[in-house]
């Protein structure tokens, strides 16, 4: 009687690492040379764990899914992500915006010693093993000895969405889930950049933030930083318009969100003198230079009447061309819809298989919101896989 794990993310490890807390004999395998390399990846800038925040809020973060993530959520979050780290000898500490990061900031000596209290728990992993459907009633992968079949009791299903094929999340599982009759919902990029074509007047500001801004697409609203780069506008202030943004809505940019309509027109109404009305904008609102030279990119020819060039200022819009192709984003949305699982997250038509992390259809800002998502659906679906495993009939 036997569990299988396919995907070495942070959901698949999370749920080989209950199966055998439950005394269930688990392998866990993955296409990759080595595990969890997004994970790895995510943490060569600082591994963002979780959000440390009230419960309440931090599920309301989730634009798609939050309903049925908020029991896993209940179940471990961001208190449970803490302890959790620190049970791996990793302490941690809270930056200024409530993001939970270890001391060491980098995700490999987590992983380092995760995988350890794994592999002491008789563990049986797997690397470049790659999944390539069902064979009648067994899994067939493509191993370094050529094809390999199992038939284990129970399996979790942790494979990840379909950004950053070259660390392994490619989405191409999701073939096979139809071509069996399993559905899925088509995959979105989410976190990711916007598609902008700015004239040579952008040049000189690349790879400068624009900070103190406010974006609006559609109903969504952030205020945060983004970037100007060669190809567009990146960063935190974008990324969670994305579910806006994806649907076609337009965007528009409040440059000075602490100054009131009013107060501006206040300051344009007053006489420029000789001034040139570049200069005596930058001289009346005092505009950084990256937002100063967005307004001109994206409002020119500027209004001459002042109520306008203030609504101008509050509610730029600028011309874009969506999102940046799927492969760049840093998450998707799509993958396994929540009604194709029951509560235990799995799939209603095939019993004892189990969906967990990206490839499940929710979204979620950076943050930490996505992994601490990804370690708690791992968790749950290996509890309940755990479970399903102990219900079924022993050998005589």
């Amino acid at each position: 009687m036997s569990a299988l794990v396919i995907g070495a993310g942070p959901a698949g490890l999370m749920a080989a690492d209950a199966l055998l807390r439950a005394g269930v004999p688990t392998t866990l395998v993955d296409a990759k040379p080595s595990f969890a390399r997004k994970f790895l990846m995510a943490g060569k800038s600082g591994l963002n764990l979780t959000k440390m925040e009230p419960l309440a809020q931090f599920v309301q973060a989730y634009p798609t899914g939050a309903s049925q993530l908020r029991p896993m959520l209940e179940a471990f979050g961001p208190e449970d992500v803490r302890a959790w780290a620190e049970g791996l000898d990793q302490t941690c500490f809270t930056g200024s915006t409530g993001r939970l990061f270890p001391t060491a900031m980098k995700a490999s000596p987590l992983l380092r010693a995760w995988l350890s209290r794994l592999d002491g728990m008789g563990l049986e992993r797997h690397t470049r093993w790659r999944w390539l459907g069902w064979d009648a009633g067994a899994f067939r992968f493509d191993t370094p000895d050529g094809t390999r079949h199992m038939t284990p009791d129970v399996t979790v299903f942790a494979l990840g969405g379909a950004s950053w094929a070259r660390l392994g999340s490619d989405g191409k599982w999701a073939d096979q889930f139809d071509a069996r009759g399993l559905r899925t919902t088509p995959f979105q990029p989410s976190n990711a950049g916007l598609l902008v074509d700015w004239s040579e007047h952008m040049r000189t500001h690349f790879g400068v933030p624009l900070k103190n801004v406010t974006f609006h697409a559609g109903n969504l609203t952030n205020r945060g930083e983004a970037v100007i780069s060669v190809r567009g506008l990146e960063g935190g202030g974008i990324y969670p318009l994305g579910p806006a943004l994806r649907e076609g809505a337009a965007l528009t940019v409040d440059l000075l969100p602490d100054v009131t309509r009013n107060a501006l027109r206040e300051r344009l109404a007053k006489p420029r003198g000789k001034q040139s009305q570049s200069n005596a904008l930058r001289k009346s609102l005092k505009l950084p230079p990256a937002a100063q030279a967005l307004l001109m990119e994206m409002g020119r020819p500027l209004p001459s009447d002042v109520d306008a060039l203030a609504g101008l200022v509050k509610a730029l819009p600028v011309r874009h061309a969506g999102l940046r192709p799927m492969d760049e984003a840093i998450s998707t949305a799509g993958g396994v819809p929540f009604e194709s699982l029951d509560d235990g997250l799995m799939m209603r038509e095939s019993p004892g298989l189990f969906c967990a992390g990206e490839m499940l259809d929710w979204d979620a800002p950076t943050g930490g919101y996505l992994l601490t998502a990804c370690l708690a659906t791992g968790l749950w679906a290996g509890q309940n896989a755990a479970r399903y495993h102990a219900s079924l009939p022993r050998p005589l």
